[in-house]
């Protein structure tokens, strides 16, 4: 949330914060974990639909468009719902939302069907849209304002870190054996009941928990009316999550592509989906890093600094080939690490109680991850695969933008209190 609503929140329960402090972050980081997992088995799942369904990389990116197209319909709703039950059952109906996407995945795959793989991906996501919507702002709340982001992405870290193990969880589940439509169905039936199961219990531990309460009820900060473009900041901010979410998003969904090519790895989908563990194993050093860098230097010049080295990673990817190609792509995911959780906490500060909804419009921008893959899909279909890279580089290039300058263009207006 906000710097300022998590001051005034945390003032609010000043008896039972400092004590409880310590446990809500454990509890929490087990979410971004979850969410992390599930995420990055898209990157898996992509190649082996492209291949079983015999589709082009623009329809195989709709895995993507539908799975963060959630976040456009059910970020704001999810936004509104959280301001009116609180965090902590915000959390818990997200829980059971993503377990019931995850239950879809069995009638998708006994049926065989595309386009049931799509719809359960949405409903997965959606649940993962409130509790990103629940989550990310409690955690920017439990603790001091300027340490927001280094707190942020710490937790971040952990959701790296389900990043990293999905890989190879997904290439053992779906490139072992005949790549096949029917040993597919099979095979994706038990792992994701297995995941269901896991949202499940986890929805039930949550709900019995005893969290501190920053909100208790909306007489405590009582609804803005404030139009949320006088945030210029925030504004920015959003458009900064579209692009590094479609970037990040994107590079992830082509790996297994780009290795796969002659000119730069020539490997098997099923070495090269373990390959993408570097990248997303790069992000969570990178949190883990970034979470003590940004204790003694701002978090915008860090990631305007990342954003820089980002760009210039790809562009000499996309201009070499072999290992120094692979590896330059691979090292994107190091210093992607602590972008989102900086431009989210940089963006919601000094919202005051247009928090909530700011942190829904910030989710909203999660979109990014449906529409940049589809774009760079179109690009790999009509220009080749290693020259679509430059797109997800171009959009590095506004993250800079908003690291150095853009957090900074705050409201002339007086903040809301």
């Amino acid at each position: 949330m906000a710097t300022e609503f998590a001051s005034k929140a945390a003032q609010v329960q000043s008896s039972d914060f400092p004590k409880n402090i310590g446990f809500a972050l454990c509890a929490l980081t087990s979410l971004f974990f979850m969410w992390g997992f599930i995420t990055c088995l898209n990157d898996i799942l992509i190649p082996y639909l492209k291949g079983a369904f015999q589709l082009s990389y623009t329809q195989a990116m709709l895995v993507q468009f539908c799975f963060f197209g959630a976040y456009v319909i059910v970020s704001i709703p999810a936004g509104n719902l959280v301001s009116k039950i609180g965090f902590q059952k915000g959390i818990v109906f997200g829980l059971f939302i993503a377990a019931l996407g995850c239950v879809m995945f069995v009638p998708a795959a006994v049926i065989g069907i595309y386009e049931v793989f799509l719809l359960a991906l949405f409903v997965l996501a959606s649940g993962i849209t409130v509790l990103q919507v629940s989550a990310n702002p409690y955690v920017s709340a439990l603790g001091k304002p300027e340490t927001a982001p280094s707190r942020l992405t710490l937790t971040q870290a952990f959701n790296s870190l389900g990043t990293t193990i999905a890989p190879f969880f997904g290439a053992y589940l779906l490139f072992s054996g005949q790549n096949t439509v029917s040993n597919g169905a099979e095979a994706v039936q038990a792992p994701y009941l297995l995941l269901a199961g896991v949202l499940g219990v986890l929805a039930i531990v949550f709900a019995a928990l005893k969290l501190p309460k920053l909100v208790e009820s909306q007489d405590e900060l009582p609804k803005s009316t404030r139009p949320l473009s006088d945030h210029p900041h925030l504004i920015l901010g959003a458009i900064g999550i579209f692009l590094y979410v479609g970037a990040e998003v994107s590079i992830g969904s082509f790996l297994v592509s780009f290795l796969h090519q002659p000119s730069i790895a020539d490997l098997n989908e099923a070495e090269a989906a373990k390959l993408i563990a570097y990248y997303w194993g790069g992000a969570m050093i990178g949190r883990f890093i970034g979470a003590a860098v940004m204790q003694k230097i701002a978090g915008g010049k860090v990631l305007a600094f990342n954003a820089v080295v980002s760009i210039c990673l790809i562009v000499f990817a996309v201009n070499q080939t072999g290992a120094l190609a692979m590896w330059a792509m691979l090292a994107v995911g190091l210093f992607n690490s602590i972008m989102f959780p900086t431009i989210f906490s940089l963006a919601i500060s000094g919202l005051g109680k247009d928090a909530s909804r700011g942190s829904g419009l910030l989710c909203l921008a999660i979109v990014g991850g449906a529409i940049i893959p589809i774009l760079q899909g179109l690009l790999a279909d009509n220009i080749g695969l290693q020259g679509s890279f430059f797109l997800p580089a171009a959009c590095y290039i506004f993250i800079a933008y908003f690291g150095i300058w853009g957090c900074h263009k705050k409201s002339t207006k007086e903040t809301a209190q």
